[in-house]
């Protein structure tokens, strides 16, 4: 571990420094490439207004849901960085219908990208926070091109997760197994500077996050547990939902607590995709000390069968979750 006694230290010379024993220059080249999207995406969300980026745009993504014109220039632009580069076999996105190849004129890499290029994109209408997540596989079988087989992996073979959270400041929050780490966009110098080494849940809990409104929707068991959250047993905390599922789920990273996305009667898998977002963020959680489970077991041991599963989610300190879990089955 590097001593870097207070110094200005960017994302680049972070990567070169702290990257798996066994990564080489495409790693590092792959996180400079999501990087440098970041860069791009916070620039326009911050201008939005300004350029007829705001509201939606003339279409619907796989889930039948109304895409924003930043979901499309976010997924287009990933792709355009990504695809020509040597260092991708495939990638999978949450605005696309199905994985997405290497085209034949470019080289094949060893890695695997998915990624949902913007969480919580119709908040940019009205200027709340909102996210991207991706998370980094190697591929199933080298000697292939790219296929479905390497992107349904389990949470517990990410090489590496993380998120961009564009809010009152642009941060990059990542993780390769070796503690999760933050970096904040410098506007003026166009750089993401290290601003978080090794982020932990607190030990102390200060936020429960989850969409009251949908509460007659979920089992008993989850209402129990919500009045538990509420009971003078539980840990004194306060109630904060964004509805961006990266904004509540960094807010309790820093500040500790429990995010909450169950099934509901209607939709018992939940509307959050294992591949996209449960997964990388349940990564996340656990190299920082939390843990993030569908009520019977970890996320990470989750393996997709499909691009786009649902699972509920619950993530936060660990001690909430595995709570949680004992109300859910009946412990």
């Amino acid at each position: 571990m590097a001593n870097y006694d207070g110094k200005i230290i960017t994302i680049e010379r972070f990567i070169l420094d702290h990257q798996p024993d066994d990564a080489d220059g495409d790693f590092t080249g792959l996180m400079y490439d999501i990087a440098l999207a970041a860069k791009i995406i916070s620039q326009k969300i911050n201008r939005a207004g300004l350029e007829d980026i705001l509201g939606r745009a003339s279409s619907t993504n796989v889930h039948g849901e109304d895409q924003q014109k930043m979901d499309v220039f976010a997924d287009d632009l990933i792709f355009r960085l990504c695809d020509h580069t040597g260092r991708l076999c495939a990638m999978a996105s949450e605005e696309q219908d199905e994985f997405i190849p290497i085209p034949d004129e470019y080289a094949k890499g060893e890695y695997v990208l998915v990624y949902d290029p913007l969480d919580g994109s119709s908040n940019i209408d009205v200027n709340v926070s909102v996210g991207m997540v991706f998370a980094i596989f190697r591929t199933v079988d080298y000697e292939k091109r790219g296929r479905l087989e390497d992107c349904l992996q389990p949470g517990k073979d990410i090489v590496a997760s993380g998120y961009v959270l564009f809010g009152s400041s642009t941060m990059l929050v990542y993780s390769w197994g070796d503690g999760v780490h933050g970096f904040t966009l410098d506007p003026d110098l166009g750089e993401f500077l290290l601003s978080h080494e090794r982020m932990r849940f607190p030990d102390k809990p200060a936020y429960y996050s989850f969409n009251g409104a949908y509460q007659h929707e979920w089992e008993q068991s989850m209402r129990d547990y919500v009045e538990w959250l509420h009971s003078d047993q539980s840990p004194a905390l306060s109630g904060r939902y964004i509805g961006s599922f990266i904004a509540d789920f960094h807010r309790n990273l820093l500040k500790g607590g429990i995010y909450l996305y169950p099934g509901e009667i209607s939709r018992p898998d939940g509307k959050l995709r294992l591949l996209y977002e449960a997964g990388p963020l349940a990564y996340l959680a656990e190299n920082a000390g939390g843990y993030a489970s569908n009520g019977y077991q970890s996320i990470l041991d989750l393996v997709p069968t499909s691009l786009h599963e649902c699972t509920p989610v619950i993530v936060g300190n660990r001690n909430l979750v595995e709570m949680a879990e004992k109300f859910i089955q009946g412990k």
